[in-house]
């Protein structure tokens, strides 16, 4: 059983997430990502694994590791490929939030914990080497196997379910993580913040991206309107119920 994938973006009106190029600078709301989370959050409720937790790709998790450009040291230690948790399983059990990362091929040095009190867990592949492995354990940081060459993302997901109880998981990016997810069928909702501000050109991150080759079409057979909201400062907030195929 995996858990319900709910993908909470913010975007300019062309579908771009890159914060930093959106004019007009007066149009941008402070906070409004985060100010949604927590409502989507609370909708759920606060029991463990109730949706608090969230997943972001590589990309991002590199940007909340505190370890810029370095990698972990060599290490003489050897470790099987086997999910660890820097917790007992009692105690992982009682997180109400995790921050979840992916990232196959151990890049992300983390030199943290946890980001904002959530625990991280970063799911990796096989191929991750055993030095990764020993500076995850020393930094705290749990992590899961997904796949031998490439993550698994179904599978990535049920053990998150069955080892974690988490049963809503907050999508959130960056593009690449989002398409992926789109592209396995393993997105159940989309909530979507069309701000009013243009990025206007070619080159920034969107909100679900496959890289640069055209796969052809997502399998996504049906999408039902749930509810829209127009926040202060008209911003349009849609969130949408999909039937994967």
């Amino acid at each position: 059983m995996k858990p319900y994938v709910l993908c909470h973006m913010v975007s300019s009106i062309d579908g771009r997430i890159w914060g930093s190029r959106w004019r007009p600078r007066a149009n941008v709301v402070p906070n409004l990502f985060e100010t949604l989370h927590d409502r989507l959050v609370a909708e759920a409720g606060g029991a463990p694994g109730a949706g608090g937790s969230w997943l972001c790709g590589r990309v991002t998790a590199q940007e909340f590791a505190r370890g810029k450009g370095k990698v972990y040291p060599p290490t003489s230690e050897r470790f099987a490929r086997e999910n660890w948790y820097a917790m007992p399983e009692a105690k992982r059990r009682a997180v109400k939030a995790w921050g979840i990362f992916l990232d196959a091929q151990g890049r992300a040095c983390w030199e943290r914990g946890d980001v904002g009190g959530d625990p991280i867990l970063v799911i990796l592949t096989a191929r991750v080497p055993d030095s990764h492995l020993a500076g995850l354990r020393r930094d705290g940081v749990s992590y899961i196997f997904a796949g031998a060459e490439a993550i698994d993302l179904a599978d990535a997901l049920e053990t998150l379910n069955r080892d974690l109880g988490i049963t809503r998981l907050l999508l959130e990016g960056g593009g690449g993580a989002n398409g992926a997810l789109l592209r396995a069928g393993l997105v159940d909702e989309i909530s979507l913040v069309v701000a009013p501000v243009v990025d206007g050109s070619t080159g920034g991150p969107i909100v679900f991206n496959s890289g640069d080759t055209d796969l052809g079409p997502a399998p996504v057979e049906r999408m039902t309107l749930a509810s829209h909201t127009v926040l202060e400062g008209g911003a349009v907030w849609l969130r949408y119920r999909l039937s994967n195929g």
